[in-house]
């Protein structure tokens, strides 16, 4: 007995002294190539740290999340402060900016905040800014964020427009993160056209983390989606296309083949049918 537990000590220590053993930033892990890939190998070609991001977290990236249901004005306007401005604001200031210069009473009232209330705090700052009425060409040809008013699944809601490619309008959502819209559907939850704009005299030099990315650009259509829900790697690819399909194209109908031994009961059929939300 005392051999064996000297035999697994010494193997323990082997084993921890074979590898380097140091403090790694947070989201490293450890990507390790074997010697050879056809078979299943201890010797090791290469090992080395590798930085992820978690996609929550890069799900709000360059956005102050709002940290109440009422709270998207002050989260939206803290990130474009942040993100275009260059300030260092948290929502809780930013709120009090706007609870202090803005029109108190009725800020309690209706428990949001308005573009004049935004105008007002931000005018202390020292900027200048301003509320404008807009067509869908004139907010795709400005070149820098603005705060923009939806009315989206029955609610009213602030966002941060990004940028514009493809026919899909980004935005920056305080709630949900970074996500886009097709235009013409974008035209429809558009808020009375407004938008409000921040001026910056020295805009050319001012670091806009808000800019468009190759993340931004990541998105998939509601086809796609649809086309690989039930993807499962254990099976061949024309195997789970085929149940992909089936699966999400299946409906019971009445059989109405008069010729059918089945006829005027219920059956199953597949339709191929693809759709897109706007």
């Amino acid at each position: 007995m005392l051999l064996i537990t000297l035999g697994s000590a010494l193997i323990y220590q082997f084993a921890t002294d074979s590898f380097e053993v140091a403090d790694q930033p947070a989201g490293t892990v450890y990507y390790t190539e074997v010697l050879d890939g056809r078979q299943n190998s201890y010797t090791r070609n290469h090992r080395e740290p590798v930085q992820i991001t978690p996609a929550a977290v890069d799900q709000f990236r360059g956005i102050v999340r709002q940290a109440y249901d009422y709270s998207c004005g002050s989260a939206a306007l803290t990130t474009l402060l942040n993100g275009y401005a260059g300030t260092n604001l948290t929502e809780k200031q930013t709120m009090d900016g706007l609870l202090r210069y803005g029109e108190y009473a009725r800020i309690i009232e209706r428990r949001s905040f308005s573009l004049l209330d935004m105008k007002r705090f931000v005018t202390a700052l020292g900027y200048s800014s301003g509320g404008y009425r807009a067509e869908l060409k004139d907010l795709i040809a400005l070149d820098k964020p603005v705060i923009v008013p939806i009315a989206y699944a029955g609610f009213k809601h602030f966002v941060v427009y990004k940028g514009h490619s493809e026919g899909r309008i980004y935005v920056a959502d305080p709630a949900l993160g970074n996500i886009s819209f097709n235009a013409d559907r974008f035209a429809e939850i558009w808020d009375n056209n407004t938008l409000f704009m921040i001026e910056l005299a020295d805009y050319q030099q001012t670091k806009n983390v808000l800019a468009l990315s190759e993340n931004d650009m990541r998105h998939v259509d509601d086809a796609t989606v649809n086309k690989f829900a039930f993807v499962n790697l254990q099976y061949p690819e024309h195997k789970f296309e085929k149940l992909a399909d089936n699966a999400a194209t299946m409906r019971r109908v009445l059989d109405a083949v008069p010729n059918s031994t089945n006829y005027g009961n219920s059956t199953d059929t597949y339709m191929r049918m693809y759709y897109k939300r706007k």
